[in-house]
């Protein structure tokens, strides 16, 4: 079985968005609700996934992250509602 990686997004509670990638969206949406996920989440507590994308590849996950985080917060928007 070939292993899977994703790109995801979070919402989060001061509704901001967090953006980052993983082999294992649920485990690692767990990590950020205890603490242990982003310096980032620590802060800003994870609300929900709004978006999530496969890959076949941890580099294209990772490609599709960086692409994601230069965006402003309307591009991420359109991407989340798949405008």
């Amino acid at each position: 079985m070939d292993k899977k990686y994703y790109t995801y997004i979070l919402l989060t509670e001061q509704n901001t968005l967090y953006c980052g990638y993983t082999d294992d969206v649920e485990r690692r949406f767990q990590a950020h609700l205890e603490g242990r996920g982003a310096k980032y989440t620590r802060s800003h507590k994870p609300v929900k996934i709004v978006y999530q994308k496969e890959f076949k590849t941890k580099s294209d996950a990772m490609k599709e992250e960086r692409r994601i985080k230069k965006l402003s917060r309307t591009e991420k928007l359109k991407i989340i509602n798949n405008i």
